[in-house]
Formats: C-alpha cells, sequence, structure tokens
C-alpha cells in the first residue's frame, strides 16, 4: 500500500535530515581554509566534539524526533527489547515496516532535477546507494524526479511465485524465527571438523548461500550441541541478549542447566535484560562495571563445563538471531579440556602459551563474584593444548608494566616477544578488518599511525627499525554498494554503526578504505560483523601472525595513551585470540586461498576469510554510513533505507 500520513512524515524527516547534513557540511565547507591536495577530493573539516567521546556499538548520536516515526506501535517505536546500538534500531524498525522503492517517482526535494553536486560528495559519499549513472536493475536509466515511496507488507507465502516481485522476501527478523533456523540446525561431524582444522578456527553458518560454503561452518545450535559434552552450566559473555532466543539454542536437554549472562547494561537497559531473564529459573546475571565514560561490555565469549571437561569459545557474534542468519562471523573454539586429577596443584595444565593464566587474569579484571566461582573452575582443568594467546581489554588506566596486559600494548608485547625478523619487514602490509569505527583524531599521527600502527607492525625483539611505519595499512570496511547488495539489504547496515557525525571529523581515514569481499568463503553477500587483524607478505600468500577478536577499530576498545604516554586509558570490554606461526612449529603461516576448496590445501594453510589482496576504494566507492538515508537505489529486497 501507499504510504499514509505517518509514511509520509518518515520521507518528510529524511528529507528534512538530507537539508541538515548540507547545511551543515556547507558551512564547515566555507570555514575549512585547509590544504585538501593530501585529502583528495573529499577534503577536511574540524568540529567542536570531542574526539575521546566515542563508543564502538553504542554510537552516541542525535536522535530523531519519534513524531516523524511511522505509527506502526511500540515495537517499532523503540527497538527490539534488548540492548542494542541505534543503527540496529533503525535497522530493527525497517525490517518490519520495509520503505519499497519506485523509480516512478522519487522525492524531488531529495532528488532534485537539476542536479548539483551535494556537500555529501564531497565529503566522500551521496545520500544514495549509488552514482546517478548507474542503470536501474531492470535496464532503464533512473530519471530523477520520478518515483513513489511505498511502505508495504510482502503479499502471502503461498501466493504463487509468479505474482510475489523480489521485493517480497521474507525480512531477516521474521515475526516466526524458527522457519529460518531449519536450515541452520544440520549439525556437523566433530570428529572429523577436529581433523581438518588445526587452527580451530570457524565461520558461522550463512543462509542463503551455496551448501558448499557452509560445510564446516557452525551454527550455535552446533556449539552448544550434546556431541560436544554433557552440558552442566553456562557462561555467556556479549553485549546484546536476546533471551528467550538463545535458550532455544540449547539443546531440549540442557535448557534447565545454569547459565550466567555477563554483561554491562545499566539502569533501563539492566531492567529489560532481567525482565527478558525473570521467567528462567536456570539464568542468573553478572553485572560488568563500566565506569568509564561511553565504555561497553563488548567481550563475546562462551564457558562451557561438561561432565567430561570444559571448553571456551571466542566468537564475534551478539546473541540474536539475526548475528548468525545472514552476517559474517569467526569463532574460535577450543579443545576440551579434561579436569585435572583431584590434588593437582593448580598451576598445573598450563599452555606454552600462558592461555591459562591469562583467562582467569581477564575473569578477575571483572572483580565480579560470579565468575570467581568459573576461575576455580577453569584452575581445575587441563588446558595445556591451547596454541593461541589470550588478548583482551579491560576498563581502566594502566600505567608502567601493567599497560602491557591490555589492549594494543598486549598485541605489541607478544609479537615482540613471540615473532621472528622477516625479510624486508618494511613491505609486508597490515590489514584491519572491522564493523565499527571510533574517533581516530584530526589526522592519522594522533592515534592510528602513530602508538596504534606502533603495536602492529612489530616483528621480534628488534625495537624500531628504520622503514618499520613505511609498512602498508589496509583496512577494509564496506561500502554502501557492499550493504545494498548484500543478503540482508540495507538493513545489513544496522550492523555496520559509523556515524555520519563520526566520519566527518574523519576524512583522511577513507583514503585507507578497502572494499569487502569474500568470494573465497562465499560471503561477499553477507556483510562483515567478524574482527581481524593481521600481517601478510608483500605477495598475500604468507602471514605473520593473525587475531580474531571482538574489537573494532578505536581508542575505547584498544586503548589510548594519556600523560604524554605513561599511562594506557581503555574505556570497553574486548576479547580475542592470536595466532602465531611459533605456536605451531612454523616460521610463518601459508594463506589458504579457497577457504572451502574441494582442492584440499595442507592442513597448515591459515584460511583467511576473505579475498586477499583487497581491493582499495575506488572514486564511486563511499563507507557505510548508517544515519543517512539511501534512496535512489533498491537494495536485494527492494526497500530504500531511510533510518529515521
Amino acid at each position: 500500500m501507499v504510504l499514509g500520513t505517518a509514511g509520509t512524515r518518515c520521507i518528510q524527516s529524511s528529507e528534512s535530515q538530507f537539508v541538515r547534513y548540507e547545511k551543515i557540511t556547507q558551512k564547515r565547507r566555507q570555514l575549512s581554509n585547509r590544504n585538501m591536495s593530501q585529502e583528495s577530493s573529499y577534503g577536511k573539516w574540524t568540529v567542536s566534539s570531542s574526539d575521546e567521546s566515542e563508543g564502538d556499538e553504542k554510537t552516541h548520536i542525535e536522535k530523531p524526533s519519534t513524531s516523524s516515526l511511522p505509527s506502526f506501535g511500540h515495537d517499532v517505536l523503540n527497538g527490539p527489547g534488548y540492548t542494542c546500538s541505534d543503527a540496529w534500531k533503525a535497522a530493527y524498525r525497517r525490517k518490519l515496516s520495509p520503505v519499497k522503492f519506485d523509480s516512478k517517482n522519487l522525492p524531488s526535494k531529495i532528488s532534485s532535477p537539476k542536479r548539483q553536486k551535494s556537500s555529501q560528495e564531497d565529503l566522500g559519499w551521496d545520500l544514495s546507494s549509488s552514482d546517478e549513472e548507474e542503470p536501474h536493475p531492470n535496464g532503464q536509466s533512473r530519471q530523477p524526479g520520478k518515483g513513489t515511496v511505498k511502505e508495504e507488507k510482502c503479499t502471502s507465502p503461498k501466493e504463487p511465485s509468479e505474482h510475489r516481485s523480489r521485493d517480497c522476501q521474507p525480512p531477516v527478523i521474521p515475526k516466526t524465527e524458527e522457519d529460518h533456523e531449519a536450515s541452520d540446525e544440520a549439525q556437523e561431524p566433530w570428529g572429523v571438523l577436529d581433523e581438518k582444522n588445526l587452527f580451530r578456527f570457524y565461520l558461522t553458518k550463512v543462509s542463503g548461500i551455496m551448501s558448499k560454503y557452509n560445510s564446516g561452518a557452525l551454527h550455535i545450535k552446533d556449539i552448544l550441541s550434546p556431541l560436544l559434552g554433557t552440558l552442566l552450566s553456562s557462561a555467556q559473555f556479549n553485549y546484546c541478549f536476546d533471551v528467550d532466543w538463545l535458550v532455544r539454542q540449547y539443546p531440549l536437554e540442557f535448557r534447565k542447566k545454569p547459565i550466567l549472562l555477563v554483561h554491562g547494561d545499566k539502569r533501563e537497559a539492566k531492567a529489560r535484560l532481567q525482565e527478558q531473564a525473570k521467567p528462567y529459573e536456570n539464568i542468573s546475571l553478572c553485572q560488568a562495571k563500566l565506569d568509564i565514560a561511553f565504555g561497553t561490555h563488548h567481550t563475546k565469549m562462551m564457558l562451557l563445563l561438561y561432565e567430561e571437561g570444559l571448553r571456551v569459545v571466542i566468537h564475534t557474534s551478539n546473541l540474536i538471531q539475526a548475528d548468525w542468519h545472514q552476517k559474517t562471523q569467526g569463532i574460535w573454539l577450543s579443545p576440551l579440556y579434561p579436569r585435572l586429577p583431584y590434588g593437582t596443584p593448580s598451576t598445573h595444565g598450563e599452555s606454552p602459551t600462558h592461555f591459562k593464566s591469562d583467562l582467569i587474569s581477564y575473569l578477575m579484571a571483572y572483580n565480579a563474584p560470579p565468575l570467581k566461582e568459573w576461575t576455580d573452575i577453569i584452575q581445575e582443568h587441563d588446558l595445556s593444548e591451547t596454541r593461541v594467546y589470550l588478548i583482551g581489554s579491560t576498563p581502566g588506566r594502566f600505567q608502567g608494566n601493567h599497560k602491557e596486559d591490555w589492549g594494543h600494548f598486549r598485541l605489541r608485547k607478544l609479537l615482540k616477544e613471540h615473532t621472528s625478523l622477516v625479510p624486508e619487514q618494511q613491505s609486508w602490509p597490515i590489514i584491519g578488518q572491522f564493523s565499527s569505527i571510533g574517533s581516530l583524531g584530526a589526522d592519522e599521527s594522533k592515534w592510528l599511525c602513530a602508538e596504534f600502527k606502533d603495536s602492529l607492525v612489530i616483528l621480534g625483539n628488534c625495537g624500531k627499525t628504520q622503514g618499520q611505519h613505511d609498512a602498508p595499512l589496509h583496512l577494509i570496511y564496506p561500502t554502501v554498494e557492499n550493504v545494498r547488495n548484500s543478503l540482508e539489504g540495507y538493513p545489513a547496515g544496522g550492523s555496520l554503526p559509523y556515524s555520519l557525525q563520526t566520519a566527518e571529523k574523519q576524512l583522511w581515514l577513507h583514503s585507507y578504505f578497502h572494499k569487502w569481499s569474500a568470494e573465497t568463503s562465499g560471503r561477499t553477500s553477507a556483510m562483515p560483523h567478524i574482527k581481524t587483524y593481521m600481517r601478510l607478505s608483500p605477495d598475500f600468500a604468507k602471514m605473520a601472525w593473525f587475531l580474531i577478536t571482538s574489537a573494532n577499530l578505536s581508542k575505547a576498545a584498544w586503548g589510548a595513551l594519556e600523560k604524554n604516554g605513561t599511562q594506557l586509558m581503555i574505556r570497553s570490554y574486548e576479547l580475542g585470540v592470536l595466532f602465531l606461526p611459533s605456536a605451531f612449529g612454523m616460521d610463518t603461516f601459508k594463506v589458504k586461498r579457497k577457504v572451502f576448496s574441494e582442492n584440499r590445501e595442507p592442513a597448515t594453510s591459515f584460511p583467511v576469510p576473505y579475498d586477499l589482496p583487497p581491493e582499495i576504494y575506488d572514486h564511486k566507492d563511499h563507507p557505510w554510513i548508517w544515519n543517512i538515508p539511501y534512496i535512489k537505489a533498491p537494495d536485494t529486497h527492494g526497500n530504500m533505507w531511510v533510518p529515521s
């Protein structure tokens, strides 16, 4: 149906956003007298807000007036009943009430027939999903000033397919989730998986891609399967919880077992989580302290205690259905750790990577009584088979040697102690891939290519070497076209909460950006929520190290130096695992070219989940910015993106 008054207000709101962005950026451009030669055509502006006021998934931005939202009820206005970013709330609303695309009559105020280059394009993005010359999917050129905006419900699934358009594919968060989960429930033969996967690094299953690309991938139900062990209790550390959905992921026989949810919610959000958990007597909550502003509890980990032993799972997915459905996510799954014989000293069962003591230290940093029981459990088990290093962040201000325990200084310490020099190492590129970006400062020298890169370039115990900072830095972050053409369509951008307010302060950063492409794993159309960092040879065939983590590209996650470099300040909880060749008896890792290839590559090849070398943005590419409208071209569901 055509939009009524409420839907018209929604579009009018997007028009007012457009005008607002035009005025703001035009004024800043007029005020800017800086040389733009080093910033290409993007320019460079300053704003008054502090670079320190940052978060990752919990982005703090100006809230749109609820009066401009369509009146679809309480759920549409307020979003899901769990903690999530404003970007995800916008995606949730659009999934429930999509704004349909019709090229016949686009609003003239948003796309004027007499088109002038907008200031948004000067910033490096346009208020559309693609450049104007791109043909419409039906082969016709798009004509500005022609089209109607519709907000429709799909026709019944029982209607013959020839009468259903591609617009009417089911939304990512359906009203009946179980329909989507059928394809995810097939469980893997664990003995075979273990034999094939030396690194114990997995991707999550993705609905809607070829089945061969899910062979060896895991759904959460695989992780919680009785095939892994007879569960006694579990702890789930995460940012975002849908408690009802989470309980359904446990096998029936385990749903009454004790579950501890470790979260960072406060006030109203905490009350909502308590209300979610209230029907389940076996669920208890543990609140992580967040005493520094704009911090989040972003760690994603499972502790699984079985009759047969203990397992640790460190991953990148929130505990909501959408994160396990059509996104690229990563998992490290530990071996089954056996219980130590009764009376064995707790110092036994340590691995060469000190994983046991590091995990206990991480849990102790919460200073939370409910986690004392889990530190005791870990003490009682043999973790000696672990071959990865733990890299965590916890909120605080750290001085002296304590800086080396957390954040990017922890990574720096491990690379210094456990890697070796390589020939021509200054030409070995660093890759960072992430789903959110914090405020990084007015230019690259403020943090990214200073203290952060100082940590990532280290190879071996040699101190700083001449040319070390010449190492190329490639940052992978999805373009608008990546999101538009994804399985989820524009709502996939709800998990990529890079805001205009942050982006316009750091236009210099966009020259480092590379597109998301993952043909090697069949996941180009599955937007990444995984976060990875690595160091590769110039031909991208060998790898010096690989990190999977919850940490996005932000000072809140990795830490930033204060007090003339004597103090490291971290806002958030983060956790990841570092793979170093020395722990596997190698000098370097060989990169596996096809993650799910039928042509067997050596088991010692590391499965990087996206395409190498990454492709840099071209002049038509713009980074996904969640809080501006994209209305000039439809996504894969025939919809536009109107975030308010």
